[in-house]
């Protein structure tokens, strides 16, 4: 069973912008959406398509993911629950770890939110003053949340 353990943050400012890479386009959507399961298809620029289970909320949830055919990616759009999530994803380095930055596009623009997946549930991270409001638990500002009911407001 593959574990993604990971925490979700708001952006407080623009600072982590001089730290960053030049981001990659990421494209998602849902096949599936329901409470502790979610099935989600994503289109990165330069990689393959993958399909992705995610089980289980909070900080530890069950990920599987394989790749697809960009055909395949294609043809399942027209069964997605919702709308398409567009976004850039940076890179950003701290410490041993890496926050990814999502700047949401499109209808969940202005949203910025940063994701670090830790290699262990308490693991220390010592926060940049650019980080915000931590929202992982805050079911609002999952992915399949938002392509389903748009930004919280």
């Amino acid at each position: 069973m593959g574990t993604e353990i990971e925490r979700k943050f708001l952006i407080r400012s623009d600072a982590w912008r001089g730290q960053a890479d030049e981001g990659t386009l990421v494209r998602q959507f849902y096949l599936a959406i329901r409470e502790g399961l979610s099935v989600r298809v994503r289109v990165r620029e330069g990689r393959p398509a993958m399909i992705t289970v995610k089980t289980g909320v909070g900080d530890a949830r069950g990920e599987y993911e394989y790749p697809i055919p960009d055909a395949d990616a294609a043809e399942l759009e027209a069964a997605r629950v919702g709308v398409v999530i567009e976004k850039r994803r940076h890179l950003v380095p701290l410490g041993d770890l890496t926050v990814e930055v999502d700047v949401f596009a499109g209808a969940l623009a202005p949203l910025v939110m940063a994701e670090i997946e830790l290699p262990a549930i308490g693991h220390p991270v010592d926060l940049p003053d650019w980080i915000g409001t931590e929202v992982t638990r805050d079911e609002r500002y999952s992915n399949a949340w938002l392509a389903s009911n748009g930004r919280p407001e």
